[in-house]
């Protein structure tokens, strides 16, 4: 797929979702000490943060994140026979697996905002970056304005669908907003031609890029 990427529409700030500092949430500790668990919920498609090696086993910077909290888990609970488990989550479900103890942290592509605080703990945040457009290498969208009357696409649960909702309404761009279940099929939807472009923060849109860096191709509008 032949793509390229236009226009910043909002800033948004990426951090781990987690069970907030040892210190000031010792019932986290408490049950990662009695239970002798500790599990760590990654994305399977948030490339370079969590994702699916060729292994099929998560790996990524995020990952890695989640891994040394763990090692850090394991000292504060002074159980070096920790089991540290790993179980997948989606933009529709990981906030509340983390509310209900299904999973401890969770590392991926989760921005920090005010609504999200209100439900769950953040660490400091470790990477910004901006909602931008995947579209093919042909399309004539280089810019918002171009959206008009078009599909665009974005993952279900994230606050890129919202940044492009709001954009689109205040410009009067008629857009057709389409929600995908994960970003693998909202790249899908503009590969195969059923959506013109998909909003997703552009650091993602790179790993994306990065899967086949020879005939992608991602570029910021003026």
């Amino acid at each position: 797929m032949k793509t390229t990427a236009a226009i910043a529409a909002s800033i948004v700030a990426l951090s781990i979702t987690t069970f907030a500092e040892a210190q000031s949430s010792p019932s986290t500790i408490e049950k990662a000490k009695s239970s002798g668990v500790f599990t760590i919920g990654y994305r399977e498609a948030s490339i370079p943060f969590s994702y699916l090696g060729t292994n099929g086993q998560p790996t990524g910077f995020g990952f890695e994140i989640c891994n040394r909290i763990a090692d850090e888990v394991k000292r504060l609970t002074g159980r070096s026979d920790l089991i540290v488990k790993t179980q997948a989550v989606t933009p529709q479900n990981r906030i509340a697996l983390i509310q209900n103890g299904s999973v401890d942290v969770e590392c991926g592509s989760t921005t920090n905002n005010a609504d999200r605080n209100k439900q769950v703990a953040f660490a400091i945040n470790y990477f910004y970056t901006g909602t931008r457009l995947l579209v093919k290498a042909d399309s004539p969208v280089r810019s918002l304005q171009d959206l008009k009357g078009r599909k665009v696409v974005s993952t279900t649960g994230t606050t890129n669908m919202l940044v492009i909702r709001k954009a689109a309404r205040d410009q009067n761009l008629d857009v057709n907003l389409i929600a995908a279940k994960d970003h693998g099929e909202s790249a899908l939807l503009v590969e195969s031609g059923r959506a013109d472009a998909f909003a997703m923060d552009d650091i993602l849109l790179y790993g994306i890029k990065a899967i086949d860096p020879a005939s992608m191709n991602l570029t910021q509008a003026a």
